[in-house]
């Protein structure tokens, strides 16, 4: 099967939805092309709104829809959605509980030749920070099909980050989806690497790595950032003798820093991140910002060794 990128499954789901829910509603800011949601505003436009560029009437426009018994997908690119539009999203739709799932386009460093000003790094802090807002982060497109289904059938507001290119398939069609439950792919001893969205496959080939060198490697694929699955996160804890986490964001706020707030009242062990660092970051294509801060499989599998080596582990 050829590969397609996140964006592109979610305007399958929402046209094949669509046919017979007429209330779904998808609203663009100037994005239909960058979200690959085209295809959607062609075949339903009655359904679909465009507002230009002006992410906080996007946002402020999808929560009145929604107030009006409408479905809405609200779609633009990350780095302006969870900034522009920041206040719209904890009033109008957080605070206000609306029927709103924003969907953040070519998230982390998809548009990295673009620069800093396109750099998505901060909106997993700051949408966790909303309460009543949810945070997800499919990994491929099996994922992204499973999750897009589930919000919609529930009325709770939501965030959803993808990325801009293809992703390399973690799951089969038929994989097994539990909303808010993480995918635990392989459980490991020396180690448990906890990870999400694009870092979950080179998370994966980095656990296959380590075990052809004798080093046990656990793969949790923690797509539900905001509820987080604390179970899953206190069993690796428990059961692995350190974590790393790997995210495509900022090291202040993400996935990192949740999960050792949770092993760290729950089962003290290291816990060590993997993000992106502290600062603006370089000009490049996606793949190769993610490169030049060792967030690679071979990057991976590297900082696990130092973790261990650390430990006297190995």
């Amino acid at each position: 099967m050829e590969a397609i990128s996140n964006r592109q499954v979610i305007c399958e789901v929402l046209l094949e939805a669509a046919e017979e829910d007429r209330e779904i509603v998808v609203v663009c800011s100037d994005s239909r092309d960058s979200a690959s949601l085209a295809p959607f505003a062609r075949e339903f436009p009655e359904q679909f709104v465009e507002t230009g560029i002006a992410e906080q009437n996007l946002v402020a426009m999808s929560a009145g829809l929604a107030a009006c018994g409408k479905k809405v997908f609200a779609a633009s690119p990350a780095s302006f959605l969870s900034t522009r539009s920041y206040e719209q999203a904890k009033v109008d739709v957080a605070y206000s509980k609306t029927n709103v799932t924003l969907l953040g386009i070519s998230g982390g460093v998809s548009y990295g030749a673009l620069g800093m000003t396109h750099h998505s790094c901060q909106d997993i802090a700051a949408f966790c920070a909303l309460p009543d807002m949810r945070v997800y982060l499919p990994c491929d497109r099996f994922e992204t099909k499973k999750l897009i289904q589930a919000l919609l059938k529930d009325m709770d507001p939501a965030y959803v980050r993808v990325s801009r290119s293809a992703s390399e398939d973690v799951y089969r069609e038929d994989m097994k989806f539990i909303l808010d439950k993480a995918q635990v792919l392989k459980k490991g001893i020396d180690v448990t690497i906890i990870a999400c969205g694009e870092m979950v496959s080179p998370g994966v080939r980095a656990a296959h790595m380590l075990d052809q060198e004798g080093i046990s490697a656990g793969i949790i694929d923690m797509y539900c950032l905001k509820p987080m699955d604390e179970e899953a996160v206190i069993a690796a804890a428990k059961n692995s003798k350190c974590i790393l986490t790997v995210e495509e964001h900022s090291p202040y706020g993400g996935l990192g820093s949740m999960v050792a707030q949770i092993v760290s009242a729950n089962c003290p062990k290291q816990v060590v991140n993997m993000a992106l660092p502290d600062r603006h970051l370089i000009g490049g294509s996606g793949s190769e910002v993610l490169r030049e801060y060792g967030l690679t499989a071979e990057g991976i599998a590297a900082r696990v060794k130092q973790m261990l080596l650390m430990d006297g582990e190995l």
